[in-house]
This record gives structure tokens, sequence and C-alpha cells, in this order.
């Protein structure tokens, strides 16, 4: 097996309109802008980037399959790059890439270059225009709102109260509005400035329309 775009392509879903191909060749291009732009090992930023949401569909597997798709996505990677003939060094570091990606689990936090760099294009796909489509995108596959009026509880501790639905406003206080402010790198930050300022326009015109009498 090749590793290689279009391998790439076979492995996700066609109906994923969350993690399927476009999010992951969005991710690989920026993620290959800011390789170079920082000199990162460009070859482990692109193998992570074309591996990093294998196992991370949001049409199967349901919640638990998204909690652990960086895990299972590296254990993939793993089998994909020995196959190859990669050293196990670069194996380990393309892995530590895809499990330091994900926003929701701080249990192993970017430590190399190139694990950064998958980070912050994975989450510059989250803001913007892109960004928002994908947010509404995913509670449509889920069944969740795209707005209900968040608790206190979850305004002060990002917590739900029981029955509480998790909106696309509740993922953009949650998770959303706080993106820009945990990226690495400096050409990151740069782009995600205008994606930010786009997106929180959106929800303050999405909250005025919703609770618009007249």
């Amino acid at each position: 097996m090749v590793l290689s775009i279009e391998t790439a392509r076979s492995w996700y879903s066609d109906n994923d309109p969350v993690h399927g191909f476009d999010h992951v060749i969005r991710v690989y291009r920026i993620a290959d802008c800011l390789a170079q732009s920082e000199g990162a090992d460009v070859e482990i930023v692109r193998a992570a980037a074309l591996l990093h949401d294998v196992e991370g569909s949001a049409t199967a597997g349901g919640d638990e399959g998204r909690v652990n798709h960086h895990h299972a996505s590296a254990k993939f990677a793993r089998e994909v790059l020995q196959a190859e003939g990669w050293s196990e060094e670069r194996i380990a570091a393309v892995q530590h890439c895809i499990r330091a990606h994900r926003f929701r689990d701080n249990s192993e936090q970017p430590q190399t270059l190139e694990a950064k760099i998958l980070f912050d294009a994975d989450k510059l796909d989250v803001l913007g225009a892109i960004g928002i489509v994908r947010t509404i995108a995913f509670d449509v596959v889920v069944g969740q709102p795209i707005y209900a009026e968040p608790s206190q509880r979850f305004l002060q501790t990002g917590e739900k109260e029981a029955g509480e639905p998790h909106s696309s406003f509740h993922e953009y206080i949650f998770k959303l509005s706080k993106i820009k402010d945990r990226l690495f790198t400096d050409k990151a930050r740069a782009l995600a400035e205008d994606r930010h300022r786009f997106m929180q326009e959106f929800f303050d015109r999405l909250i005025d329309e919703m609770q618009s009498e007249c």
C-alpha cells in the first residue's frame, strides 16, 4: 500500500459531511503550508494529516468512536507506515501527531513541531465559514439543534444540565470561540484571526435572529 492522497481517499466515507475526505484534504494543504513555513519535517506532517481522522467518521461509531478516534487512527497509521517500511522512530512521530490533535483530550499535548502543525491545521478547519458549516452539519447528523439557550451551568463550567442539548451554539461557546488562543504557530494564529471574527459575527447574528420577536 502506497501512502498518497489517492490512497487516503479510499479510507474516508463519502457520506461524512464533517470528517470526510474534503476535511482531510483541507487539513493536508494547510498543514503542508505551515510545515514548509515553519521548517518542519514535511513527510511526517503530510502522513499525519492524511491519517489523522481515518477512524473518525461522524456517521459511524457514535460518541465512543469520536472520543477514541485519535487513538484508533494512530493504530491504523502504524499498520500503514510499517507496510511502507518506515522506521519505528518516524512511525512514532506520526502517531504522536495524530494522538495529540484532539481538542477535547488533553492527555497527550503536542510536543513536536510537526504535532503542533497538525493540531493547528485541524483546528483552522473548524473556524470561519467552513467551521460553521461543519459544526451545523455535525449537529444535523447526530440530531442536535443548531441553537438552544445554554444553561447558566454550561456557561460557567462547560457542563450541561440533565437533558440539555449540545447545539451548534453550545459548541461555539465550548470549543470554537477558544480555538484561536490554543494555536501554536504564528502563521496559524494570523490565519485564525479573520476566521474567528467571521464566526463570532455569525453566531452573534444567529442569536439575534433566534431571539427576535418582530
